[in-house]
């Protein structure tokens, strides 16, 4: 996915072209397509190193409140 060119990263395959001049939906299109390939995600993690058990603590309380949340939306629809 990346290639190293004269000290420079270059990323591939994300582009988006400006139509008609309507930066503001060429902006939106691009933002949507880093969000979908996980660019930014990806650059977080890598700010620093994340121990693995910390990394299982997140995830597990992560799911915690998933269930949680789902747990009080079937509470609330049953009217309850």
């Amino acid at each position: 996915m990346r290639n190293k060119q004269q000290g420079q990263d270059i990323i591939k395959g994300l582009a988006v072209e400006v139509r008609n001049g309507d930066v503001n939906q060429a902006l939106r299109k691009f933002k949507k397509k880093v969000t979908e390939s996980g660019i930014l995600q990806e650059v977080r993690e890598r700010q620093e190193f994340t121990k693995p058990s910390v990394k299982r603590a997140k995830a597990k309380a992560a799911g915690r409140a998933r269930h949680l949340k789902k747990m009080q939306k079937r509470k609330n629809d049953l009217g309850y």
